[in-house]
This record gives structure tokens, sequence and C-alpha cells, in this order.
């Protein structure tokens, strides 16, 4: 389908690739880089804009509000194959079945976006992970190979816009492999098997770097990780610098040998007691940076200056208040633009509650303000 952007995009004088690297490296831009993270998927069902336009997903979303171009090449770095998805059974309230992941899940049945209820994980002791890593996790696996040519053929590297290499999760999806209980209690029942499981997601992403980063011209590199929740990380201050960051670390050194400097996590929640590690370990940017979960972005930009970066930390909480806490909100960041380092967007998928006209004031706030002058 081809789509009709519903607004013009911003005025500038430099492309989207030279503008994104300077305002991530603190040099002087024509005007900020404009991008959002997304909306949840009532969004597309809700508001009209989106129903009269057959605006269903946030690709489509991207192209339609005409925002600057971002785009994440990524790898099959984790299981190969998933599990397979299998109905468990289903009542009027409620279904459960085994997800990719191999967790057992119940959801709602009333169609609503939300987190699943997870019942019970497929590995949960050193035999399981045995099982599933001898299975799962090969490293020869064929479809582990990537294809350059395709990329590039896609992304040139001479394009316009900047591209990432996605560098996987070292601790996020054992998380979702096992659980927050189950992880939570395995760092202290078999400490051994989560050591082998971060080494392993840490091989996989190694082993896909080792195949793009020698042919293709990356801006950045991304991640994810959905560690912390608002109380803090879910794994220990001293298994995150112990056990992750060495892995980082190691990653870290294949992208400086590749030009690439810029590297975010996606990571809600409240990040700061192991930021300092996060930094020690390669990334160097925060996204998209929920704000009640963890701070407001002035708070840590000020406390960690240059060696941080920030996109994101626009609170969706203000964008559900309405237009005057949205602009009073927005007032907040400006010094924040200024001094470069920084991208405003929603601090996660905008939800909802959120006006379609709030949204979209929100939109032209955006661009009086951080737009060119």
């Amino acid at each position: 389908m081809s789509i009709t952007p519903v607004r013009e995009k911003w005025k500038g004088t430099m492309t989207d690739r030279q503008r994104f690297n300077n305002q991530m490296h603190y040099l002087p831009v024509d005007r900020c880089f404009n991008m959002e993270f997304g909306y949840w998927r009532e969004n597309f069902e809700i508001w009209p804009i989106f129903k009269d336009n057959g605006i269903t997903n946030n690709g489509d979303a991207d192209v339609f509000f005409n925002f600057d171009k971002f785009a994440v090449v990524s790898g099959n770095v984790w299981m190969s194959p998933y599990f397979e998805y299998k109905l468990i059974s289903e009542t009027k309230n409620a279904k459960t079945f085994i997800n990719p992941d191999g967790l057992l899940a119940e959801v709602p049945n009333d169609g609503h976006d939300t987190i699943p209820h997870y019942i019970k994980a497929s590995i949960v002791t050193p035999e399981d992970w045995e099982k599933c890593k001898k299975e799962r996790f090969i490293r020869n696996d064929p479809n582990r190979k990537v294809d350059v040519a395709k990329i590039l053929a896609t992304h040139p590297n001479d394009r316009d816009y900047p591209l990432g290499v996605d560098c996987g999760s070292m601790i996020g999806k054992i998380r979702d492999m096992l659980t927050f209980e189950g992880l939570a209690y395995a760092c202290y029942d078999y400490p051994e098997m989560v050591d082998d499981m971060v080494e392993t997601c840490c091989v996989m992403v190694e082993d896909f770097l080792d195949q793009v980063l020698p042919h293709i011209d990356f801006d950045f590199a991304s991640g994810w990780e959905d560690i912390c929740f608002k109380n803090g990380p879910i794994v220990s201050v001293d298994f995150f610098k112990d056990v992750v960051m060495p892995r980082y670390k190691r990653i870290k050194k294949k992208l400086q040998a590749a030009g690439i400097d810029i590297w975010f996590t996606d990571c809600d929640g409240d990040v700061r007691p192991i930021l300092p590690y996060i930094l020690e370990g390669g990334i160097n940017c925060l996204f998209p940076f929920e704000v009640n979960g963890c701070a407001h972005p002035s708070e840590l930009l000020d406390a960690y200056g240059k060696d941080l970066r920030i996109m994101g930390g626009v609170d969706k909480m203000q964008l559900g208040y309405g237009k005057k806490e949205i602009k009073a909100y927005l007032e907040t960041l400006v010094p924040l633009v200024n001094r470069g380092g920084y991208i405003p967007f929603c601090d996660h998928r905008c939800p909802p509650n959120v006006l379609q006209e709030d949204y979209l004031y929100y939109l032209d706030l955006k661009e009086s303000m951080f737009g060119l002058k």
C-alpha cells in the first residue's frame, strides 16, 4: 500500500543521517531529529486519523507522519527455532498458550494490549537449559547466516538516513525465557546456568556482528534489555557488573573496531543503580527512557554529562493530561535539546488514553520548538 504523508516533513538543511550523527555527538545541527517510538494497537483502532487512512502499524505511521528516517538491521541471535505456538485452553475470559519462548502464558480474551500473565517456564533447571541450548542455540544453524547483499540492496552505504546494527540482549531475553521470578531464583540456585545463558547470548551476537560489520557502514548500535522496573533492576547490581557488563565490553570492542561509538539499549524502569556499569560496558544512550519509572531526563544528563545520551523521555502521562500539560513538559526539554545528545519523543508507545487532537498538538508543538528556526 502506498502511504501519502499527512504532514510535511520538517524543513532542514542536513540529511537525516548527518543530523542524527551530529546530534548524538554534540555537534551543531540544523534542527532536532524528528522521530517517535510508536503507538499501542488500540490507537490504530480508535484514532480517526489512522482508521480513515488505513494506517495499522508503527512502520506505516512513521511514513504517514513524515518522521525522519531511522532504521535498524537485526540478525537471528536468539532461539532458532523458537518453541511452536500451542493453544492450551480457552474460556470466555482468557486463553492459555505456549509462547515462542516456551512459556505457558495467559492473556484476556477482550483483545486489549497487555503484558501476558506468565504461569510456567519451560526452562527451569540446568538440564532444561542444556537441552534447549543443544536444540535451539546452534551457532552454525544455516538460518543464522546473514544475506549481506540483500541488506546492502535495501540500506546502501551511501544512504541519507541513520542505520543501526542490533546487538540483541544479554539478559532481557533470558528474563523472557525464565520469567521474572524464574530469573531471580536462577541467579542464586543455578548461577553457572545463568552465566552460560548470558555467554550464549553474547556469542550469538558476536557471530552476527562478525558477518555484517566488515561490509555495512552502520551509524549506531541498538539493543534491548527491559530488566528494570520502577524500583530498580530485577537482577542484583553485582550480577550485572560481574556477569552482564563483561559481555557488553566484548561487543563494544567489535563495535569500536568498526567505527561505531553510539550504542543505545531499550530498558524500561529505573536504570540508575546499574547505569555506571551500562556506561562502562559501552552502552552510552538510553531509549526510550520512561520518566515515571526513572526520572526526568535532565537528572541523568546533568549527572553524566556528555558520557550519556538519551532518546525519548517525553512523559506519556503528560500527553494524556491535555495541551497545557504537554506544553509545560516540552518546555522543560528545551535546554536538553539545545545541549545535544538528546532526541525527544514519547517515552514508550503512545497509549490510547491520549486524545488524537492532543497528540497532533504535541507534534505541532515539537516542530515549533525544535524544528528549523
